[in-house]
């Protein structure tokens, strides 16, 4: 995959999101932003990196989090230009922090949450979240977003990524038309339509950030290393809907050019 620079996405980049869903920032935040957001997760969860024996449930949930060293790390001048590049230019809002994260430990147990799966972007003010929605203009999610608070190596339960599995999603949800489809009715059948996409994962020093199409299909797995991982996987909040009077951006490029549509 290209790499990151300092003036924002190439257009190699860009191009690579739109066709394989996804592109990897490294140095997306410092290594001490990190290590800050950390410490501040492990006091959240009362829980000590130099006490192991405390390691007893595969995961740890912490919902969000708004203080000022997650507020920079999601709004960093290198991640700013991606989101304008990939969303365009003042149709996103800047983060007011992040979450939610799945702090994962090392664990011979089943984490229980490792299912293959696209995040719903509307309508989860339904107590039953299979009823949550997502519809092919992504109405509530303008990227999905992977940021690594810890070094991620293979054993350490990255997450698992389908290569260019938005554009099948893409595909099924223009049968659903603007309300969209429920969760329960796009994992009806466990997403066998992205079988056969290749599989990719998260990993990456900390301080590296993946921008994910919202559509692509996604999945945690189990921790078969030594250190706890800590990542968020938050959205990018659209300013409002697609704007056909507005040059496509490759959120919608990728979705277009799946479906033949054109808004």
């Amino acid at each position: 995959m290209p790499k990151t620079n300092q003036t924002g996405l190439s257009s190699g980049q860009v191009q690579h999101f739109i066709d394989h869903g996804f592109v990897k920032l490294e140095n997306a935040f410092s290594t001490e932003l990190a290590r800050q957001c950390r410490q501040e997760l492990w006091t959240h969860i009362s829980l000590s990196p130099d006490n192991p024996e405390g390691w007893i449930e595969p995961v740890v949930r912490v919902t969000s989090k708004a203080s000022p060293p997650f507020i920079e790390a999601a709004n960093t001048p290198q991640l700013h230009r991606a989101y304008d590049q990939l969303v365009g230019k003042g149709r996103w809002l800047a983060p007011r922090g992040l979450g939610t994260f799945p702090i994962r430990f090392p664990s011979s147990d089943a984490p229980g949450d490792d299912g293959w799966h696209v995040d719903m972007s509307f309508g989860t003010d339904n107590p039953d979240f299979m009823e949550w929605r997502v519809n092919v203009k992504s109405s509530g999610r303008a990227l999905l977003m992977l940021f690594l608070f810890s070094d991620v190596g293979p054993s350490d339960a990255p997450t698992r990524l389908r290569v260019g599995s938005h554009l099948t999603i893409a595909r099924e949800l223009l049968t659903y038309g603007e309300a969209g489809a429920s969760l329960r009715q796009l994992s009806a059948d466990g997403y066998a339509s992205t079988e056969h996409c290749e599989t990719t994962t998260a990993t990456g020093a900390a301080g590296t950030v993946y921008l994910c199409h919202p559509f692509l299909v996604h999945a945690a797995q189990p921790h078969e290393g030594t250190e706890p991982r800590f990542m968020a996987q938050p959205p990018l909040m659209p300013k409002s809907e697609f704007d056909p009077a507005l040059p496509p951006s490759p959120v919608q490029i990728a979705i277009r050019q799946a479906c033949s549509l054109t808004f």
